[in-house]
C-alpha cells in the first residue's frame, strides 16, 4: 500500500474523537421506553413458546410491533454512522436466563445473522473470568479478569449484553480506527504505511483444516474507498512463535506501538461502564473495543457476566480478499465467525 493511494484525511461520522463523543451521549446512548421493553418482551415470549433452541432464532420468529424500525436504523448506524450504540434500560434482573437470551438473540436477528464464536458452534458467548491463564498463548483473553487490549472480533459487528457488572473495573473502551489513521497520517505516515503489511495474527489453537496456525491479514486495509481494520495486538505478538510467520521488524513494532498508544490516548477513546441490562453493539470494521481489568465479587452469582453475539450484517461493505483467511466466505450477510466441519450452531445458556 503506497501513501498516494490513501486519503490525507478520513471525514466520516465513524472518525469520531472520544473526548467529543463523551459530551454527546445523545448520539449513542438510547434509553428504552416502557413501550420498547414491552415490545421486546412479547417477541421473546412468542419465540420461547415455539420451543426451539435460542440459537435458531430468526427475525421472523421474533416479531416486533414497532422497535424493529429502530433496529433498522441501528444497523445503518453501525455500517454508515458512528459505528456503535448502547441500548439501556432492559430490566434483566426480573428475567430468566432463557428470557434474557431470547431478547438479546432476537435483537441480533433483526440486525443480521449470528455467527459461531468458537469451534463448538456457540452463537451466544459468555464473557466472564473462568480463571484462564492470560499468559497461555491459547487462552481467549475474555475468559480472564485481566485488561484486554484494543481489538476487533471476527465478524462484522459484536454485541454485548451486561447481566452483571464487576465490583471494580471492567469498563468498556471504544476508539475509532479512522481517528487513529488521521493522526498517524499527519504525524508518522511512514509508520502508518507499515500497518498495511501482511502481519501475522495467531489463531490461538482454532485452526481450520489445511490452514496455517496464524493469519496474514494486514491490521489496516484500503478497499473500495474504505479503511478496514483487523487487529488484536496480543495475538500478533504470540504469532511470532511460529517460524513461518512474517517476523516483525523494529519499525513494524514501532508502528504497532504507536497505533496502540493512540488507541489508549484518553482524547481519542471513549470509556463507558455498561450497566446490567445494557446492550452495546460495535462495528468491527471501523472501531476497536477493549475492556479494563476488573475485580469480581466473592459471590459467584454476582460476578461480572456479559453475553456476546457476533453478527454478519446485510448491506455491509465489501471486505478485502485477505479476510477469507479468517472469514472463509466473504459473502455480505453470510460471513464471519469460526466455523468447522460438522458444527451445529446453538446458544448455550451457561
Amino acid at each position: 500500500m503506497t501513501l498516494n493511494v490513501l486519503p490525507d484525511r478520513i471525514d466520516r461520522p465513524s472518525a469520531w474523537i472520544g473526548q467529543d463523543m463523551h459530551r454527546r451521549p445523545q448520539e449513542w446512548l438510547v434509553e428504552l421506553s416502557p413501550r420498547d421493553i414491552a415490545d421486546l418482551e412479547q417477541a421473546a415470549k412468542h419465540y420461547l413458546n415455539i420451543g426451539r433452541d435460542i440459537g435458531e432464532i430468526t427475525k421472523a420468529d421474533f416479531p416486533l410491533v414497532h422497535f424493529g424500525t429502530h433496529l433498522e436504523a441501528l444497523r445503518d448506524q453501525l455500517i454508515n454512522g458512528i459505528g456503535f450504540e448502547v441500548l439501556r434500560g432492559l430490566p434483566v434482573q426480573h428475567y430468566s436466563q432463557h428470557m434474557t437470551a431470547a431478547i438479546f438473540c432476537g435483537v441480533g436477528a433483526h440486525l443480521g445473522s449470528a455467527r459461531s464464536q468458537n469451534a463448538a458452534g456457540h452463537i451466544l458467548g459468555h464473557v466472564r473470568d473462568i480463571g484462564a491463564d492470560a499468559k497461555d498463548p491459547n487462552t481467549r483473553i475474555y475468559q480472564t479478569h485481566d485488561r484486554q487490549t484494543f481489538h476487533t472480533d471476527s465478524a462484522d459487528a459484536v454485541g454485548l449484553m451486561c447481566l452483571q457488572d464487576a465490583l471494580e473495573g471492567g469498563d468498556s473502551l471504544l476508539v475509532s480506527v479512522e481517528a487513529i489513521f488521521n493522526r498517524m497520517r499527519v504525524d508518522c505516515p511512514d509508520l502508518l504505511q507499515l500497518l498495511f503489511d501482511p502481519i501475522a495474527t495467531d489463531r490461538r489453537g482454532e485452526v481450520p483444516e489445511g490452514m496455517d496456525p496464524f493469519m496474514t491479514i494486514p491490521p489496516l486495509s484500503w478497499c473500495e474507498g474504505r479503511l478496514t481494520v483487523f487487529y488484536q495486538r496480543q495475538y500478533i505478538d504470540s504469532a511470532q512463535r511460529f517460524a513461518d510467520a512474517m517476523q516483525l521488524t523494529p519499525d513494524h513494532i514501532r508502528a504497532l506501538d504507536t497505533f496502540d498508544a493512540l488507541a489508549n490516548d484518553p482524547v481519542l477513546h471513549l470509556p463507558m461502564r455498561l450497566q446490567p441490562g445494557d446492550m452495546q453493539f460495535v462495528y468491527n470494521h471501523s472501531q476497536l473495543h477493549d475492556r479494563t481489568g476488573f475485580t469480581d465479587r466473592h459471590d459467584p452469582a454476582l460476578r461480572r457476566h456479559l453475553l456476546r453475539l457476533w453478527l454478519s450484517l446485510p448491506g455491509d461493505r465489501t471486505l478485502p480478499p485477505s479476510f477469507a483467511q479468517r472469514y472463509g466466505n466473504l459473502e455480505v450477510g453470510n460471513r464471519g465467525g469460526i466455523i468447522t466441519d460438522g458444527t451445529r450452531l446453538h446458544a448455550p445458556l451457561d
